[in-house]
């Protein structure tokens, strides 16, 4: 084709955007649409339709010179999901929180058409009580770095023609037109990315291996198989800023000598897919796809490939036999993908969110990007913050910021169960998903990149935060993540199918207050084994979660296996006990009876037990005439 001018389209879309007075931008991300986001969407078409406004989606098509002209679009996530739906209106700047279709007429009424402001739709901070106008105000997002994720919150994924007026594809014209693969591979290398997707590896460096190998064909794949529990920023990525990614699979393409592509994604992420395969019908159809692409004289094709959601099709091995039509199991290596990947052949295996990236390196250089970050780890990190927090949602942030920084000023602090706001609640937060460990509160000043969380026995993995308060039970934390990994072990290697499978039974019995001292050295034993020995990173990572919780809780582990007591009462085999006040007469039976004396109280007044000398013998249950002792 080779005939496309991207210059003219972006100035005929940014022409006719200059000739809208105000455009309405409602989050249409999966956990908005969950909220009812698509409802209010579709409220506000009506009430449009009955002001009888001029109202347009693809401005470039559906031109319209009158200056009260309104535009009506969906975005990808905007992170702040706790808060959803969210509706924006430019250029005013408001972001209302908690939209309801009961809402959109006074929206319409008051805001869009009158400019004035709805105080009890914007977001309330919980730690002051202070409302906020919009993003530009609100501490979740003024604290933030959003360079992979800006475009998400105001972009509309389905319409190309919006994506190149922001100077999308830009980045690939250049890098086919006026880049050799050397010059793209070694922009990359010293713009300091590395792997988002759990290992760190530098992406310039997989690339140069990649290009070095001498091959007729070569390929390239975006890992979408983002399966870790508490974790979207690839499926945000995918359905917010579709053409980002695929922009960056063209790049990476043009650096190894590639001229197909695919796009592994999980079958669990629907709308991701249909995102996606949205994205690249149109560039097919606009021609940015295909054949003599910016009349370079090179091909492009990508492809989709949904995957069965198997955890361990993350893995890279994995998921090549998994496109190749075989069951997805990984391989030991070497050889690397870059040697023999997919069919055989070379191939670059990068995530979303590592592909997402690129594109802005090309189009701003690479000094741009590592002017962000730390010496060893460059640029910024989304995570997915999830958990007993206040602002739940997607982040980024430059590496080198604190967790203190991202639990307490960007999360909003710490909620109790109750979701009410504490600032002494925090207990510890999960990094890396199933693969990483949990850190403290003596870790919330550590700046968070890839070495430093290794060396604390976590990892940045893919990106997920889990925040915990104090009425959490490590054991059942771990026990979590084990149940998870157990159940998505591949069963190739026996350390990691039978591994697994014996962890979760020796956490099953502590939180069941079966386990002995001797059972717990076993567990620590086993996690060790399976962690040396387990043929890939699933494997090897998988006992992780009981590790780092062992090293940081082993006075809690071993509350629960001697004292057969979980303080936060959320083992119920080893609960308090406790006396119920409206049943209980005061006879004194049960403390008379009680061999530890953890039961106290005048005759006749309702009696108590001191949970830290309780030995849960039972005696006190089966003395008590009135059924008055709970927890048994």
């Amino acid at each position: 084709m080779g005939t496309i001018n991207l210059q003219q389209i972006q100035a005929n879309y940014n022409d006719a955007a200059a000739h809208v007075k105000k455009r309405i931008i409602i989050c249409a991300g999966t956990g908005c649409i969950a909220n009812g986001s698509l409802k209010v969407y579709k409220a506000f078409e009506q009430a449009i339709k009955d002001k009888g406004l001029h109202v347009f989606v693809d401005l470039e098509l559906n031109r319209h010179d009158d200056n009260d002209t309104y535009q009506l679009t969906g975005s990808g996530c905007q992170g702040f999901c706790g808060q959803g739906p969210l509706v924006n209106i430019l250029p005013d700047e408001i972001m209302y929180t908690k939209v309801k279709e009961e809402n959109v007429q006074q929206i319409l009424e008051e805001t869009v058409l009158n400019d004035r402001m709805i105080e009890e739709l914007l977001y309330t901070n919980p730690a002051d009580g202070k409302k906020s106008r919009g993003q530009t105000e609100i501490p979740f997002y003024k604290r933030q770095t959003r360079l992979v994720l800006g475009e998400c919150s105001h972009l509309d994924p389905g319409n190309i023609r919006e994506y190149i007026a922001h100077g999308g594809y830009f980045a690939a014209e250049k890098a086919f037109k006026e880049m050799t693969p050397e010059e793209v591979c070694n922009t990359i290398l010293d713009s300091g990315l590395r792997g988002r997707g759990g290992g760190g590896f530098p992406t310039g460096r997989k690339w140069l291996f990649t290009l070095q190998e001498e091959s007729s064909k070569k390929y390239v794949i975006c890992n979408g198989d983002e399966g870790d529990p508490g974790a979207f920023m690839d499926r945000s990525l995918m359905e917010g800023n579709p053409h980002r990614v695929l922009e960056g699979m063209m790049i990476a393409a043009r650096g190894i000598g590639a001229d197909e592509a695919h796009v592994y994604v999980r079958l669990e992420y629907p709308l991701a897919i249909q995102r996606m395969s949205k994205a690249i019908s149109d560039a097919v159809e606009i021609g940015i796809l295909g054949e003599d692409i910016f009349g370079s004289g090179h091909n492009m094709h990508i492809h989709i490939m949904e995957g069965a959601g198997a955890f361990v099709c993350g893995e890279e091995t994995a998921l090549i036999a998994s496109i190749e039509g075989k069951r997805g199991m990984p391989n030991p290596k070497p050889p690397f993908p870059a040697q023999k990947g997919l069919f055989g052949k070379p191939t670059v295996i990068n995530n979303v969110e590592t592909l997402a990236a690129v594109p802005l390196i090309i189009r701003n250089g690479a000094s741009w990007f590592n002017a962000y970050g730390t010496e060893k780890s460059k640029g910024t990190k989304t995570f997915a913050l999830t958990g007993h927090v206040a602002n739940t949602g997607l982040i980024e942030v430059p590496f080198g910021t604190t967790l203190r920084e991202i639990v307490y000023n960007i999360g909003g602090g710490v909620t109790n169960d109750d979701g009410s706001v504490t600032h002494e609640g925090f207990k510890a937060i999960q990094i890396g998903g199933p693969s990483g460990g949990c850190l403290t509160e003596d870790h919330l000043d550590i700046e968070i990149d890839y070495d430093n969380l290794i060396r604390n026995g976590a990892m940045v993995g893919s990106g997920g935060m889990v925040v915990m308060n104090k009425q959490s039970c490590m054991v059942q934390i771990a026990r979590f993540f084990m149940n998870f990994t157990q159940n998505e072990s591949c069963g190739k290697c026996v350390p990691c199918r039978e591994g697994t499978k014996q962890m979760l039974a020796l956490l099953d019995e502590i939180i069941d207050g079966t386990a002995t001292e001797e059972s717990f050295e076993l567990l620590q034993e086993v996690a060790h084994v399976v962690k040396k020995a387990s043929l890939c990173g699933l494997g090897k990572t998988a006992p992780s979660p009981v590790i780092s919780t062992i090293n940081r809780f082993r006075e809690e582990y071993l509350e629960h296996i001697v004292k057969k007591r979980c303080k936060t009462n959320n083992c119920k085999a080893l609960a308090d006990i406790t006396i119920d006040a409206g049943k209980c007469t005061g006879c004194t039976s049960c403390a008379r009876k009680c061999p530890a004396g953890a039961i106290s109280g005048e005759k006749k007044q309702v009696h108590v037990i001191d949970a830290s000398l309780c030995t849960r013998c039972g005696v006190c249950a089966s003395t008590c005439k009135f059924e008055a002792v709970v927890g048994f």
